[in-house]
């Protein structure tokens, strides 16, 4: 599959997740009175869990044992969670950002990091 056809799938699947994302972070600071970078990371981790299985089966159509690619798509889910939650910290709490663009452009540059990660580490066959 050409990279630019993986890219706008792994995009769609991304949206999933997002949405899991950013309904929590809403939830988070609206309803339960969290912190953004808090509410923010949460749901990043929950909407991990939909990106993984939809971009497993859908997006890289993924060989490799579950225990072999979710250890390494959780790697780069840890490190993703680092530069959202160290982002929204930075730019919602230190530099007093409002938190959905804040949470927009750690959007768009988790997606090139994740997809990376994930094409060229986590789901490649050997």
């Amino acid at each position: 599959m050409s990279i630019k056809r993986q890219f706008l799938r792994f995009a769609l699947v991304g949206a999933s997740g997002t949405a899991v994302q950013y309904a929590l972070l809403w939830l988070g600071v609206e309803w339960l009175g969290l912190a953004a970078a808090l509410a923010s990371g949460i749901g990043y981790l929950f909407g991990s869990v939909v990106n993984y299985l939809l971009n497993y089966f859908f997006t890289f159509e993924s060989g490799k044992s579950h225990v072999e690619a979710a250890t390494k798509y959780y790697v780069i889910v840890g490190i993703g969670w680092l530069i959202n939650t160290g982002l929204m910290t930075l730019w919602v709490h230190q530099l007093g950002w409002p938190y959905w663009p804040a949470q927009l452009l750690t959007t768009a540059i988790g997606l090139l990091c994740n997809f990376a990660g994930s094409r060229w580490w986590a789901f490649r066959e050997a």
